[in-house]
């Protein structure tokens, strides 16, 4: 028999067998899954993807529904709004959630994959400006409010108003026309049944029924709304569908009752944003006076004015020898300083309708530190003052206001990480040029050499 050759084991020859491979870190696939360069394009396909339904949205929701459903969300449902196709659901990566994977994407893929060498500088920069960017957004969004300053040459405001929302308001003492005392109610809680109560209330208001939006009504009969206290005998406020195009505002109405602590109804009330905010009961002004003027009558301004008057009568309940006022108005945003409204200059191109000069001057009254001064405002020379930046939106010359006061409105902004946005610009197009002025360098010298 023939011996059969083997091969010596890695003992047999003298030699140590190879260590095994040291296990994988749990956490290695997660690093390499966020770190991947196609979950980069899959983002930016999706980012494509979001932005082209959520533009597609504007025509029917509007562009603040749009704006906040589809780019101010984690997770986004798209259905057409087409009759018969409602039925189609699309859902979509809200554009929260797309940037923050994108940030993740862009760090992790730091580091694991990125050294730094001078050659890469510019990318390094390029894309510290591209993360600055992303967390700009994300604080402008989360921080930034925009609201309006609206008054009267010679009046005073420490306080602004929100564009869209409403808040009702018990004003507590109002024998002081320059200090408000009020318990005030946000949007929020202004649901229909709803019950709203306050320590330093001696009353429960209960909210009978809420609309979002509304329309006024003069009642021919006021003797028919005898269950009514207030302007309710006098206007009546439908419920509307809530409107979404940019060139209107959703006004809500409610009905109110104020119960005592023995649980009697002490009043039912109407409050409406038609009278609490001035905006809405200059429009119902100019709308009256027209119809007035179409129907012949002799003196529509004085008709109109009248009805104004009536709807904007402060709405009180009285209980225990104290008088407290209701009021749905626009939600305010009270400041540590006041702007006096010295005077307006409203100014047009002759014959025509188009602005030539809208300024204000104002004088900041900073009780805190002190400090009093008149500045100017006008278009595209805004005040930036404790952190607010204040421009110069309209002018209001209704008939309404001819009686000798004009009125401006300024457009406030607070936007606490406004120059992120400025210095990520410069860093990205900073780093651009490094990285492209590192190339030129090394292409020249190659060609040299």
């Amino acid at each position: 028999m023939s011996a059969v050759a083997t091969d010596p084991t890695p003992a047999a020859r003298g030699s140590a067998a190879p260590p095994p491979a040291p296990a994988r870190a749990w956490w290695r696939p997660l690093l390499d899954f966020f770190s991947s360069l196609r979950l980069t394009v899959v983002l930016l396909a999706l980012s494509i993807v979001v932005v082209f339904f959520g533009t597609l949205a504007q025509t029917e929701d509007g562009l603040y529904v749009a704006q906040e459903k589809y780019f101010q969300s984690l997770f986004a449902v798209w259905s057409p709004h087409t009759p018969g196709w409602q039925w189609l659901k699309i859902p979509l990566p809200g554009g929260y959630l797309l940037g923050i994977l994108l940030l993740i994407n862009l760090l992790a893929a730091h580091a694991t994959r990125f050294k730094f060498t001078w050659k890469k500088s510019g990318i390094f920069l390029t894309h510290f400006g591209i993360i600055l960017l992303l967390i700009g957004q994300l604080t402008t969004d989360l921080f930034s409010r925009e609201s309006r300053m609206r008054f009267a040459e010679g009046e005073f405001r420490n306080y602004t108003e929100d564009f869209h929302s409403t808040e009702l308001a018990v004003l507590t003492d109002t024998t002081d026309p320059t200090l408000e005392q009020a318990v005030v109610f946000p949007e929020s809680r202004l649901q229909s049944g709803a019950e709203l109560k306050h320590n330093s209330l001696p009353f429960t208001l209960r909210i009978v029924e809420y609309f979002p939006n509304s329309d006024p009504e003069v009642l021919a009969d006021p003797a028919s709304a005898t269950n009514f206290t207030g302007i309710g005998r006098r206007f009546a406020f439908s419920p509307i569908p809530v409107t979404r195009a940019m060139d209107s505002k959703n006004v809500p109405s409610s009905v109110v009752e104020a119960v005592g602590p023995d649980g009697k109804v002490l009043g039912r009330w109407f409050l409406s944003a038609w009278a609490g905010d001035a905006d809405m009961a200059n429009v119902l002004f100019v709308s009256w006076m027209r119809s007035f003027q179409k129907q012949g009558d002799g003196s529509p301004f004085v008709r109109a004015r009248r009805l104004v008057d009536d709807i904007t009568t402060p709405q009180t309940v009285e209980i225990g020898g104290k008088s407290y006022t209701l009021v749905l108005r626009p939600e305010r945003y009270y400041q540590p300083f006041s702007l006096d409204l010295l005077k307006v200059t409203h100014e047009k191109y002759q014959g025509t309708d188009t602005p030539k000069n809208f300024q204000s001057r104002v004088r900041i009254d900073n009780p805190g530190t002190g400090e009093k001064r008149e500045v100017d405002i006008y278009m595209n020379n805004p005040l930036r003052y404790d952190g607010l930046t204040f421009f110069q939106h309209q002018m209001d010359s209704s008939p309404m206001n001819l009686d000798g006061r004009p009125v401006t409105v300024f457009q406030v902004v607070r936007n606490p990480t406004w120059l992120t946005p400025y210095l990520g610009t410069l860093v990205v197009g900073a780093g651009l040029m490094v990285q492209f002025s590192i190339h030129l360098f090394c292409f020249i010298r190659k060609r040299t050499a």
